[in-house]
């Protein structure tokens, strides 16, 4: 690139009058404040930010920061919350009505690099050049970074320590001990076939949160969907025989749960363990954030451990991410300043929305005292130190479908969004299908995604 064509605010110049253009961009831009634009000579702008963050006060925070940069810009920001299972269609579906967000959160890179390679994102690089970041976070495409991520959203698995104590139960290192475990502690039968209480819940359901929460077994199993060439290897001789093995360890598993795991998102697995109904969950951080609030008697009766493989060798946990993006609309050069002026100066105030559930993916971060002063840090500390070594533990694999493959590239995103996995689950424990077949099916579905 030319250093005519250096970016500007994360757009390249050429990008920049392109936006501009479309804008009719009228009136100059000064500062008001360092790094904040005061726009003059034209209607108030007012971008669209996206948010899938449910929490109050990460809403109340973003709200708060939108109003003072109102205040300071006359920009107005207009802040819109949905459900994080369903933004991507949600930002999607603006685009293409003609009517995009100006801003968006994203919980997927295979996602964020689909609508980066359509062009319906502009670079944050300029952004998060600034910064320290953690392992496998930024997903660099094409030379740029297409998202600025919040939080590392890497799911473990939790088991109720003191109900382990009572039966005296070892934690489970193995995908049969963590069967035998579920079962031993289902409790009270009733005449309907129900129990008081599982062993776990995990979602099958074709979506993000399967995809997400369910598959990390496969991964400590050392399961990969393509080689280095890109062909999917799913059914090869080398991977096939660990995925029957997962699917029929999964039938044994999903015995232990309750009903209904088709319809589960991101959301009941974490409260089921809250209120006592199962004794193991997937989840992050977020869950002793939610304990903390809502079964404050559980806040010391649980152990947080990775996913385990069959021999009791490997251990994995599954990748998440949350990030925004800045999508590529009129207002492309008032949102990087917006992102810019955002990350500088609340970006921790927003961590500290969900203390323990956004877990900083900026290395900074972890030495700030700033953030490390949150009462629930400092209460919670060792939960944080856990997921910290996560980052920092060469031997624990950290993987999910859309980070597969050799290199970062769309194709895994496309794989993501075939749901070939999830549905492999459905025919196993629904439908009843021989391993194989289920198998069989789902790597062919992954390849016509690809075709």
């Amino acid at each position: 690139m030319s250093s005519t064509d250096k970016e500007k605010g994360g757009i390249t110049r050429r990008k920049f009058v392109k936006v501009a253009g479309a804008a009719g961009a009228a009136g100059a831009l000064s500062l008001v404040g360092p790094g904040i634009p005061f726009i003059h000579g034209r209607a108030k702008v007012t971008l669209r930010f996206l948010n899938s963050e449910p929490d109050a006060d990460s809403i109340r925070v973003l709200k708060v920061a939108c109003a003072e940069y109102e205040r300071k810009t006359g920009v107005k920001v207009a802040l819109d919350t949905i459900p994080a299972g369903q933004v991507y269609s949600k930002l999607t579906a603006s685009i293409n009505a003609g009517r995009p967000y100006d801003i968006s959160t994203l919980i997927f890179i295979g996602d964020t690099l689909l609508l980066a390679r359509e062009g319906q994102l502009v670079p944050v690089t300029s952004l998060t050049k600034k910064h320290e970041w953690g392992p496998k976070i930024l997903f660099p495409f094409d030379n740029e970074v297409w998202w600025y991520p919040f939080d590392y959203n890497l799911c473990t698995m939790f088991y109720r320590e003191d109900l382990y104590q009572e039966k005296g139960l070892k934690a489970p290192d193995t995908w049969d001990s963590l069967v035998e475990n579920c079962k031993a502690l289902m409790l009270d039968e009733n005449k309907d076939g129900m129990y008081e209480r599982y062993g776990i819940a995990l979602p099958i359901g074709t979506g993000g949160p399967a995809s997400y929460m369910t598959f990390a077994f496969m991964w400590a199993e050392g399961v990969e969907l393509f080689d280095d060439k890109w062909n999917i290897i799913l059914d090869s001789p080398t991977m096939g025989p660990k995925v029957i093995r997962y699917l029929d360890f999964f039938a044994e598993l999903y015995k232990t749960m309750p009903a209904g795991m088709t319809q589960i998102g991101f959301g009941p697995p974490l409260n089921l363990f809250a209120s006592g109904r199962i004794s193991h969950t997937v989840y992050t951080g977020r869950l002793v954030t939610n304990l903390e609030k809502f079964a404050p008697k559980l806040t010391d009766k649980y152990k947080m451990i990775p996913y385990p493989d069959s021999k009791g060798v490997n251990k994995a946990v599954s990748f998440g991410y949350d990030a925004w993006v800045v999508v590529n609309t009129k207002y492309s050069e008032e949102s990087m300043k917006f992102m810019e002026w955002f990350t500088d100066n609340h970006y921790i105030n927003f961590l500290h929305t969900v203390p323990l559930g956004f877990q900083p993916p900026r290395m900074d971060v972890y030495e700030d005292i700033r953030w490390r002063a949150h009462p629930m840090l400092e209460k919670y500390w060792w939960v944080m130190e856990q997921m910290w070594d996560y980052l920092k533990n060469p031997n624990l694999i950290i993987a999910s479908i859309d980070t597969q493959g050799p290199a970062v590239d769309i194709r895994p995103g496309k794989v993501f969004n075939s749901f070939a996995l999830p549905e492999m689950l459905q025919n196993k424990v629904l439908k009843g299908m021989p391993s194989e077949e289920c198998l069989k099916i789902a790597a062919a579905k992954m390849r016509k995604a690809l075709a």
